[in-house]
């Protein structure tokens, strides 16, 4: 496990230079997922050059080491946190609550009222945590062969 005092967690915009620490962690974080859902998470099919070019895209590091990875993707119908993902060795040590913060301080920057976001239907974990982080589910729909749970939240108080 890394030693992620939380005042050692660095989030930073990624660079294209960070596309294969970003596989790699996207990777590590997903990876037990593949025999619930039978096949890999999207997360884990992304072309991360492509992403990093046409999202919004930051990494948390410790000492230079990729912990963590956020994507925000624009686009007609607001703002979605199309990715979030922390490497195991890390979780539990608030990095991902920090991602989300981040998350959620990014899209009322860009102006936007409301986070949108989704997870496979089998991801029960991240379904309460995100309803925990005061996200409500707005419907489940199956898209490119995943049963998916959309979720939003309200941006427009201090939450």
């Amino acid at each position: 496990m890394i030693d992620t005092d939380t005042n050692k967690v660095v989030i930073r915009a990624a660079l294209p230079s960070d596309i294969d620490a970003i596989k790699g962690c996207v990777g590590r974080a997903y990876e037990h997922y593949i025999t619930r859902i039978g096949k890999p998470p999207g997360p884990m099919l992304a072309d991360y050059a492509d992403v990093i070019a046409t999202h919004h895209v930051w990494v948390a590091e410790v000492n230079a080491v990729t912990v963590g990875v956020l994507a925000l993707m624009e686009n007609a119908e607001g703002v979605l946190l199309d990715n979030v993902a922390v490497d195991p060795t890390a979780q539990g040590q608030g990095i991902g609550k920090r991602l989300m913060a981040h998350a959620e301080a990014a899209a009322r920057q860009l102006g936007y009222r409301e986070l949108r976001l989704y997870t496979h239907e089998l991801m029960t974990k991240n379904i309460a945590m995100y309803g925990r982080l005061g996200y409500r589910q707005t419907e489940r729909r199956s898209e490119a062969g995943y049963r998916r749970v959309y979720m939003s939240k309200s941006l427009t108080a201090k939450q």
